[in-house]
């Protein structure tokens, strides 16, 4: 089987001794990177395993950063990639059964490598039923191609909520030391 694999840093070292892994599991296996554990943005690196696996060039992808859910969210934003965070063998045996997930997604902070290795055992052996699971899988993958009924909104960023804490510690400074006032003096 051609497997595609990438990380971010924070699944580098897990991805360097799984593409070693795989090879001794007799799969041909293409590293899209990154080559060291510098800091790096994950959707890069989801986005070129997803097309290499989307265009054929590859059978099944693997990604690993630090939980699995940021590149799965990446990944599965490509048309024709099935993918989702699996974190033990139990999952990627469904997966593969009932969803015909075709990238998967491992965390190299909370998993441990063997268990990782576990759960890519699993899923490259796992086969898709078919069936009733084919059908529920030809409509996930009709929403690839849905036309959207209004315009798309804007990206929406959660702010973030100063903390509790954060709130009490600026409390204490300003009473220990007086209020800061902003240079321009607003």
């Amino acid at each position: 089987m051609r497997i595609a694999i990438a990380s971010d840093h924070a699944g580098f070292e897990q991805k360097q001794q799984l593409v070693e892994f795989i090879k001794g599991l007799g799969h041909e296996v293409t590293d899209f990177g990154p080559d060291s554990d510098e800091r790096v943005d994950y959707p890069d690196f989801a986005e070129r395993v997803g097309h290499a696996v989307a265009r054929g060039e590859a059978d099944r992808g693997v990604l690993i950063c630090g939980t699995g859910i940021g590149m799965a969210l990446a990944a599965d934003k490509i048309c024709g990639i099935r993918a989702a965070v699996i974190t033990t063998p139990e999952f990627a045996d469904l997966a593969r059964r009932h969803n015909d997930l075709n990238v998967i997604t491992l965390s190299g902070r909370f998993i441990s490598l063997e268990e990782n290795k576990r759960i890519l055992k699993v899923f490259f052996a796992g086969e898709f039923e078919g069936g009733r699971h084919a059908r529920r899988v030809a409509k996930i993958m009709a929403l690839d191609y849905e036309k959207p009924q209004t315009a798309p909104a804007a990206p929406h960023v959660t702010p973030i909520r100063r903390s509790s804490l954060a709130e009490q510690i600026d409390a204490a400074l300003d009473e220990k030391l007086g209020p800061v006032t902003p240079a321009d003096g607003k």
